[in-house]
């Protein structure tokens, strides 16, 4: 079955009491169970299951080819979940550009959990094996990475990782399963903000992980949920379900714009960098044109300064002139935002000064690089 139409059907059987081929919401906190505590039905209580967030689990299953996917309430909750679930005393390699709050957790949590980090340039897979431990349990990448939109071979750094007996989780979020499945490239895990493409409208929070095969690393995540409390609302499981059935179509046209606005900024003489790897230029762009079916609807780009701040204040300049596209942080909604990561993510950013990302919507392309260009031309 085609992606497309898989996105469409998956976890969408019609309703068995009515037909209804929306699926209900199951707003229920506690389901009705036997005298000791017997489930006829399967559930017991909302922290535990719900049915609107097996839907939901079932669609992720499909839509990246895993055995299970588990639903939480965030996409940080999602990953904390997965690293919490390591035994005590593992190693866990991190690319060395993921998402701030992950870096976050390897530099504040992992002492209180016993458990200890590297942070690693892996879009040159090599630069893996030096850094492999025996305590090594967990390596950690995310491509296209953010924001700096580097890209991972992700089939050559499961084979370095699989030989030394560590896992590999992915973090998607940028490409989505529309346009990466990192599970068929040897991935042990995914993990999704479901907050970004998969909800696509800016109006719900979660995530989600996705195995390739169900193992006691799993187990320990239920747990985990179950007792740390994480999950999925029904209300928010319905929004993500009704999100999915659109993103294929959405993706194939925020990926198709993004492209004709990096090729116009690369060329624009106040920038004098674009972070986007469907420019052929771009380091990982062999990469990705293997991995990636497009490039996805997220790029970044650095902008002209002879300032000693690194272009800090002409990037902020650039986003204050802004008319169409809105200054806001998050990705992969229909609208188009921008954000200046430097001071969004706070004094512990690594993002560059003058680096702007921007999150491609479905507004058309011409309108959206006028924008750019009167902003830029300032």
């Amino acid at each position: 079955m085609k992606f497309e139409t898989l996105a469409v059907r998956a976890g969408a059987e019609p309703d068995v009491e009515t037909g209804a081929l929306a699926p209900p919401i199951h707003l229920s906190t506690t389901f009705e169970h036997g005298p000791a505590a017997e489930t006829p039905k399967g559930y017991i209580y909302v922290r535990e299951n719900n049915p609107t967030q097996v839907r939901l689990q079932e669609a992720l299953a499909a839509l990246e080819g895993g055995e299970e996917a588990m639903a939480f309430a965030s996409g940080i909750g999602a990953g904390a979940a997965f690293l919490q679930a390591l035994p005590p005393e593992s190693h866990v390699i991190f690319a060395d550009d993921i998402y701030y709050d992950f870096r976050t957790i390897a530099t504040e949590f992992f002492p209180g959990w016993n458990k200890t980090a590297s942070m690693v340039d892996l879009s040159h897979p090599k630069n893996l094996e030096s850094e492999l431990r025996d305590e090594t349990k967990l390596v950690w990448l995310e491509t296209p990475s953010n924001p700096l939109l580097k890209v991972v071979d992700i089939e050559a750094v499961a084979a370095i990782a699989h030989r030394a007996g560590a896992k590999v989780l992915v973090d998607s979020t940028f490409a989505t399963p529309a346009l990466q499945r990192p599970l068929t490239l040897g991935a042990d895990a995914v993990l999704q903000s479901t907050t970004k493409y998969l909800g696509g409208h800016s109006d719900v929070q979660g995530g989600a992980i996705i195995v390739k095969k169900r193992d006691e690393h799993l187990k320990q995540m239920h747990l985990v949920r179950k007792v740390l409390g994480a999950v999925a609302s029904p209300f928010n499981s319905w929004l993500v379900l009704r999100g999915i059935r659109s993103l294929a179509v959405r993706v194939e046209r925020q990926a198709a714009t993004a492209l004709t606005l990096a090729r116009a900024l690369d060329e624009h003489p106040h920038v004098t960098t674009v972070h986007y790897p469907g420019l052929a230029g771009h380091p990982g762009h062999e990469v990705a044109s293997r991995q990636m079916s497009a490039f996805g609807g997220i790029l970044s780009f650095e902008v002209a300064s002879d300032e000693i701040d690194g272009g800090e204040a002409a990037a902020i300049a650039v986003a204050s002139r802004l008319k169409l596209i809105v200054n806001a942080t998050s990705l992969g909604g229909v609208e188009t935002i921008l954000e200046h990561r430097y001071t969004s993510e706070g004094p512990t950013s690594q993002a560059p000064a003058g680096l702007l990302r921007m999150s491609v919507g479905l507004e058309d392309a011409g309108d959206l690089l006028d924008d750019l260009r009167q902003a830029l031309d300032g």
